[in-house]
């Protein structure tokens, strides 16, 4: 009756499994040819186990008669050991190069020592191969749910590797030339066509389309772009031609940067992967070691010291079902494919994590720190005011935008844009950029400053104060006060909402940092609802500002700062998670960076933090799970409460669970 039952047991968790894998199989277009071969192996052995063991006992009985004694036992061992074979090839041969290559206590070993032992109690004891094949075939099972959900993850994170380009297309001789990217200069002019990835970063000299960007920001949502705007490569060009002069060489371009940050990624382990990893060096070969001693010491003592029957069988049993329950395979597998899978839905988003381990980190932040300029604002400058002049406005404009003319800086490309015409860079020499402050140069010959009231303050330039809002530059010429120019730049749509959502998330406190003048600082730090505000900084203040707030803060709490300038690398590098804009912003902050955000989007900051703490709570929970089960099982089977069964779930069971639960990191999608 009690191997009825299990026979029935056995039967409907072998099927229920197997139905999971078609359904999952069968919806995922993806699965990779090892992934299929596994799965018929896994169908096939279950197949031919549930056949074997409802077969009629009687089956077997008749070659004794019609073969020779002992006859039926033989072919229905061969059959279970084909069977044995077929479900576990893989794990004996693993174990075999263990052994070669010296690297004996791991799964494998665990996996083929239980089952061959059990499998040769089973011959001596003419009893039941059952539990040897079940506990391999479960574990299979457990193997591959857990590839289909690293396989899973990966195909996330490798949709961002579409987005390599496998040619440009230049024009020669009036014709198209495919060539490889890394062969185009910088300056040279490239031709993208419909349905074309855009191979390298440049600026469009000819032409409009719409651009697919999801696979780099996860936006559905197509860009127009038109003559005279920037793109990035890994967009895709879906409704016209664009003629684009490339701003770098391939290797330093927007998808160079983005793949490579995705292929080094693994190589950056969070906390509790190490642990988990130093964690299974130890625990296994003591729990092989503890086996052995279950195996050999009690029988010992019953038969030298007590006068009793040694068990052997009994106690070797008990040793396997202590070695199965003992795999460490829920911890060593769910918590890096936890972390995976939560970089991989992350990717899905647009927010790139360089590793793990600022995954774990961002998970603990309760303090967001913000540059202004292209990180709560668009840092689209446009000129609205010019007060106070002493020339003409256009002459005034002039000087200003030939004085900037060197400048990257989105006010001085305001300044070009009021310009209206290309500053002829003859007609000025002697630039000298001074940080923070604004820029000096000779323009046809006349000495030009142009930048805020501190550079006016250095040169011993009375000027006049604004009461208007926004950045003012003020103008001076050959020591003289020539005017103002008053400069707004737009806040983002989002941002209001964004610190809004940081702080529902759990974030304590958010400060914005700037090097723009208090006044346009505080009002918009206000607008936003930021808590706290340090305007007209300096790069080198940025960094003080800082490692002030990182020394006032508490050891546990982690301190984020978002940035998007060149000027912001040094307080990424600093901060315990750095946070880099990356469509818009420079290289050397998303160098700097822990972690990209390829739309420029500050809601991403809000919804990366959730899933770090979704993945984080998947991680503990898996921990604790599987190390309650283990010990509790433990204990049993040492005792011999447990038999081989309750090892196949304290095993296989809560590595499949736990691996489903990994699972759920991927879908981030409505936090």
């Amino acid at each position: 009756m009690q191997e009825l039952i299990i026979d029935i047991l056995l039967s409907v968790v072998v099927l229920t499994a197997a139905g999971l894998l078609l359904f999952v199989g069968r919806r995922e277009d993806g699965m990779t040819k090892k992934q299929r071969k596994m799965m018929i192996r896994i169908l096939l052995a279950a197949a031919i186990l549930l056949g074997l063991q409802f077969a009629p006992a009687e089956l077997f009985d008749r070659l004794d008669r019609y073969l020779f004694p002992t006859a039926g036992r033989w072919i229905r061992f061969a059959c279970y050991l084909i069977d044995y074979f077929i479900i576990g090839y893989d794990i004996l041969k693993k174990a075999a190069k263990g052994i070669q290559n010296r690297r004996v206590f791991d799964e494998n070993f665990l996996m083929a020592v239980a089952t061959i032992g059990a499998m040769a109690l089973a011959i001596y004891e003419n009893g039941e191969y059952l539990e040897a094949i079940a506990v391999m075939l479960f574990y299979q099972i457990g193997e591959w749910f857990q590839s289909y959900a690293v396989g899973k993850s990966r195909r996330n994170i490798s949709n961002l590797m579409d987005i390599r380009p496998d040619y440009a297309n230049v024009e020669r001789d009036g014709r198209l030339e495919q060539v490889d990217p890394d062969e185009v200069e910088t300056g040279s002019v490239i031709v993208v066509q419909p349905g074309e990835k855009v191979p390298i970063d440049g600026v469009i000299i000819e032409g409009n389309s719409s651009l697919n960007t999801s696979a780099l920001t996860g936006e559905s949502m197509p860009r127009e772009a038109k003559t005279g705007d920037e793109v990035i490569s890994g967009c895709i060009s879906m409704t016209g031609v664009l003629k684009i002069r490339t701003t770098k060489e391939f290797g330093e371009s927007t998808v160079s940067k983005i793949l490579d940050l995705v292929e080094n990624a693994s190589s950056r382990k969070s906390r509790s992967e190490d642990f988990i990893s130093k964690f299974a060096k130890v625990y296994t070969p003591a729990v092989c070691y503890s086996a052995l001693a279950l195996a050999l010491l009690p029988p010992l003592v019953r038969m030298l010291f007590m006068g009793l029957s040694a068990n052997w069988s009994v106690w070797i049993y008990r040793a396997l079902t202590f070695l199965v329950i003992s795999c460490p395979c829920a911890l060593v597998i769910s918590i890096p494919l936890s972390f995976f899978a939560g970089i991989g839905g992350a990717s899905q988003q647009g927010i790139l994590v360089k590793g793990s381990n600022f995954l774990e980190l961002l998970s603990k932040t309760k303090l967001v720190v913000f540059d202004k300029t292209g990180t709560l604002t668009q840092g689209v400058f446009e000129v609205n005011g010019i007060h106070h002049n002493e020339m003409e406005v256009e002459k005034l404009i002039e000087y200003a935008a030939l004085a900037e003319s060197a400048s990257s800086h989105p006010i001085s490309k305001s300044l070009q844009r009021a310009y209206g015409k290309e500053p002829d860079r003859s007609r000025v020499s002697d630039i000298q950029e001074i940080s923070g402050n604004g820029v000096t140069a000779k323009v046809d010959g006349a000495k030009v400053a142009v930048g805020n009231d501190k550079l006016m303050k250095h040169l011993g330039v009375s000027y006049i104060d604004c009461h208007s809002t926004g950045t003012v530059i003020h103008v001076a010429v050959d020591g003289a006060y020539a005017g103002h120019i008053v400069i707004s730049d737009l806040v983002k749509p989002h941002a209001k909402e964004a610190v809004a959502l940081l702080k529902s998330a759990g974030v304590e406190k958010t400060v914005m940092l700037t090097g723009d003048a208090k006044k346009v600082a505080d009002q918009v730090a206000e607008s936003l609802g930021i808590d706290e505000v340090h305007s007209e900084l300096l790069p080198a203040d940025k960094v003080e500002k800082v490692e002030e707030l990182l020394r006032v803060k508490s050891e546990k709490a982690k301190l984020a700062f978002v940035g998007d300038g060149i000027n912001d690398a040094p307080v990424l590098s600093r901060a315990d998670i750095g946070i880099a804009m990356g469509a818009m912003g420079s290289d050397a902050a998303i160098e700097a960076a822990d972690i990209v955000l390829m739309d420029d989007d500050p809601l991403k900051i809000s919804k990366a933090i959730r899933i770090s703490r979704k993945c984080l709570r998947i991680v503990y929970q898996n921990i604790v799970f599987a190390l309650a089960v283990k010990f509790a099982c433990l204990a049993l089977g040492a005792v011999g409460i447990a038999n081989m069964y309750l090892a196949i779930f304290a095993d296989v069971g809560v590595m499949v669970l736990a691996v489903l639960n990994a699972i759920r990191c991927l879908f981030v999608k409505k936090l």
